[in-house]
C-alpha cells in the first residue's frame, strides 16, 4: 500500500525568506508537502514563496492551494508553477478552486464550475506543452511548459464530479464525517467515468481542519467555527450526516465575524456565537482536543474507505509565526502523523 503523505499549509508568511526557512522546517520535521494558500490581500506571493522554497530545499513537495482564476488568468498560474518546478523538478503541484476569502476581499466572485473547469483545462494543456486556441492571433503555447499536475480543491458535488472529469488530482475539503466523505469521493469517481477514465487514477487529497490543544473545552469551541465556516459556504454538507443549524440565522451572526468564520482573528469568539451547535456537529467538521484525540478521529475519517494520496492537516487557529518551538509543525509530526501512517497500513 502506498504511504500516506502529509501536507501542512500554515508556515511563516512574514516574508519569503521566512517562508524558505520554515519549509526547511518542514522537510526536518518529517513533512511531505509544504503548501501555501493565494489570497493578494492577506499574503505575499505565493509563487515567489515557492520559488525561494525550491532553492532552499531538497526533498519536500511544493504547493499552491489554493489559487483562483478569477484573480490570475490560466496561462499565469501555468508560467508561474512552471517557474517554480524548474526550480523543484518534479516536486510541486498547482491546487485550484473558485476561490472564496480571497476572491472576497478584492469585491470579485468566485468561479463558477464551468470557469473554473475551463482553467483547469487550460492550464493541464499549457503545462503539457499543447498548442492551445484561446481565440487569440495564433495558438497560446508555454515554451518552458513543465509536467505539474494539476489539482482541484472542492466540497460541493458539482465541482466534485467536475473535478473528477478533467483534473489530475482532487483535495477534498467536506469535514471529517463518514457521509460527506463517502459521497464526495462517489462524486470524483462518478465524474472520472463520465469522461472514461479510471477514478483509480484520480489522486486524492482529504484536508481536515486540526484544533491540535491540551485544553479540550477550547478545541472544541473553535472547532464549532470550523462548522460554522462549512455552513457558511457549503450548507448541504450538514444534510447527508443529518445535521441541523438550530440557532439564529447565519447572516446575523456574520457581522460580528470578519472575514468569516474559518478565518476570524478571535476564533474562540467566533466559537462562542454558535455554542449552539452540539458536539456531533463539531466532530463532524474538525479534529479537535489533545494528540490522542486527534490521531483517532482522524484515524477514523481516513478508514472509511476513501483512498488518500496527501493528507493535509490544516491547522487551526494558524499558529503564530514567533511561537515557542515546538509549535504545531513539530507537534503533529511527532505525536500524530505516525499513528495515522500505521492506521493507514
Amino acid at each position: 500500500m502506498k504511504a500516506l503523505a502529509s501536507g501542512l499549509n500554515r508556515l511563516d508568511w512574514r516574508s519569503p525568506g521566512r517562508f524558505a526557512a520554515d519549509a526547511c522546517r518542514a522537510e526536518a520535521a518529517g513533512w511531505d508537502w509544504a503548501l501555501i494558500p493565494a489570497s493578494s490581500l492577506r499574503l505575499r506571493d505565493p509563487y515567489v514563496n515557492l520559488a525561494l522554497a525550491a532553492a532552499a530545499t531538497r526533498r519536500i513537495g511544493l504547493g499552491v492551494l489554493l489559487d483562483s482564476p478569477v484573480v490570475r488568468h490560466p496561462a499565469v498560474l501555468a508560467s508561474s508553477i512552471a517557474t517554480v518546478d524548474e526550480l523543484a523538478p518534479g516536486r510541486t503541484l498547482l491546487c485550484l478552486g473558485v476561490g472564496d476569502t480571497a476572491v472576497r476581499l478584492v469585491g470579485a466572485r468566485p468561479a463558477t464550475v464551468a470557469e473554473l473547469e475551463s482553467a483547469t483545462v487550460l492550464c493541464r494543456r499549457l503545462l503539457a506543452g499543447d498548442a492551445v486556441d484561446v481565440g487569440a492571433q495564433r495558438p497560446a503555447q508555454l515554451p518552458f511548459a513543465r509536467p505539474v499536475p494539476v489539482w482541484i480543491a472542492a466540497g460541493g458535488p458539482r465541482t466534485l464530479r467536475m473535478a473528477g472529469r478533467v483534473a489530475d488530482g482532487v483535495f477534498i475539503r467536506v469535514g471529517l464525517h463518514p457521509a460527506n466523505l463517502r459521497a464526495a469521493y462517489d462524486a470524483v469517481c462518478a465524474g472520472a467515468r463520465e469522461a472514461g477514465r479510471d477514478p483509480g487514477e484520480v489522486r486524492i487529497g482529504l484536508i481536515f481542519h486540526v484544533v491540535l490543544d491540551e485544553d479540550a473545552a477550547r478545541a472544541a469551541t473553535i472547532a464549532r467555527s470550523m462548522a460554522a465556516g462549512y455552513y457558511e459556504y457549503s450548507p448541504m454538507l450538514f444534510a447527508p450526516p443529518g445535521l441541523a443549524w438550530n440557532g439564529p440565522p447565519l447572516e446575523a451572526l456574520k457581522r460580528e465575524v470578519w472575514p468569516d468564520f474559518h478565518h476570524h482573528h478571535d476564533l474562540e469568539a467566533s466559537g462562542r456565537l454558535v455554542s449552539f451547535l452540539g458536539d456531533a456537529i463539531a466532530d463532524a467538521f474538525a479534529a479537535h482536543g489533545p494528540a490522542a484525540r486527534v490521531a483517532t478521529q482522524l484515524a477514523g475519517a481516513l478508514a472509511v474507505g476513501v483512498p488518500c494520496d496527501l493528507l493535509v492537516a490544516h491547522p487551526m487557529p494558524t499558529p503564530a509565526a514567533d511561537a515557542p518551538r515546538p509549535d504545531y509543525m513539530e507537534r503533529f509530526a511527532a505525536s500524530v502523523m505516525p499513528a495515522l501512517r500505521a492506521a493507514a497500513k
